[in-house]
């Protein structure tokens, strides 16, 4: 895989995210944008709280693969991507193929495993 593919594809994944998080009623930075309506009784109230603790919980995971994605991009616009944070080697193509925004290689993250 060439960077500018790598690019494109890091690009796509970030607007992807973006759409997601947007869908869940959040913005770029997580933050959710609408107000939850708890209704008149306390039964609906905890429902809306179970299910914005599980919007949270989405939101959390989708802001968490979108800085991975956004540190990829980083790495490509300073000339890092795909070098191993940890041993500097070139991470495999394979690797990057399966999972674009990964910081070490294989080796080494089978040790910190």
């Amino acid at each position: 895989m060439n960077i500018d593919t790598a690019a494109a594809e890091l690009k796509a994944e970030r607007e992807k995210l973006v759409h997601q998080l947007r869908e869940l009623g959040a913005d770029e930075a997580g933050d959710l944008t609408g107000d939850v309506d708890y209704g008149e009784g306390f039964a609906d109230a905890a429902a809306a709280t179970a299910e914005r603790s599980e919007v949270l919980g989405i939101v959390e995971n989708l802001m968490s693969m979108l800085n991975d994605v956004d540190n990829a991009l980083l790495k490509v616009k300073d000339g890092t991507y795909g070098m191993c944070e940890s041993c500097g080697k070139r991470i495999g193509a394979d690797r990057l193929e399966f999972r674009p925004t990964s910081t070490r290689c294989v080796d080494c993250k089978s040790k910190a495993s």
